[in-house]
């Protein structure tokens, strides 16, 4: 018989997905990110507050890219991450990553004029079995990847959230999205069992 190996890795649940859950994800990646020596956190932001929460809770020595929603996604030609927060997070040393949702673009247009859904959100829709945050989570890791933001040969932890704040964070080996299956979930950190 073949021998193998495993380790036991805690995951914290939360009872329900949403944003009561952030400053426990937050800490639950800060003591993960240490663990694994981890030196990039995505997180899922529209307004730049969770950004900032996390830069309140993280070492200084990870490099935290707050990720937010493209200008017209609320309403049209509307940003909700305000000059005044992306300017504040950027003094920190937070870049911020504003790019077209790699499950949201073409595909949601399509869907949109002709009422047919697109694989990109066939996919996206199939990883909210998961639940919200793990599609965000996943999505963000394409994009920054996409941007040059992460690496793709390097460990990440990616947070995403329901709605607003955080409920769930993945560690994520990124891919770009055009080689989106060579992303591989790593480990669950925490999410929300009800979602």
């Amino acid at each position: 018989m073949d021998e193998f190996s495993y380790h036991d890795v805690s995951c914290r649940l939360f009872s329900r997905s949403g944003n009561e859950n952030t400053e426990a994800v937050l800490e639950a990646v800060a003591s993960r990110a240490e663990e694994l020596s981890i030196g990039k956190v995505l997180v899922a932001t529209c307004s730049g507050e969770t950004a900032l929460k996390a830069k309140k809770i993280l070492k200084t020595s990870i490099q935290l890219i707050a990720v937010s929603h493209v200008t017209g996604f609320a309403k049209p030609d509307f940003q909700e991450m305000t000059d005044q927060k992306r300017k504040e997070l950027e003094t920190l040393g937070v870049p911020v990553l504003t790019a077209q949702h790699a499950f949201g673009g073409l595909g949601r247009a399509i869907r949109n004029k002709f009422g047919t859904y697109q694989i990109d959100e066939i996919m996206a829709f199939t990883l909210r079995v998961f639940g919200q945050g793990t599609k965000v989570a996943i999505e963000l890791a394409l994009m920054a990847a996409d941007a040059g933001l992460v690496r793709t040969d390097e460990d990440i932890i990616s947070v995403g959230g329901t709605g607003s704040g955080a409920d769930t964070a993945l560690v994520i080996r990124p891919a770009n999205s055009f080689q989106f299956f060579d992303l591989k979930v790593r480990e669950l950190i925490c999410k929300p069992q009800s979602f």
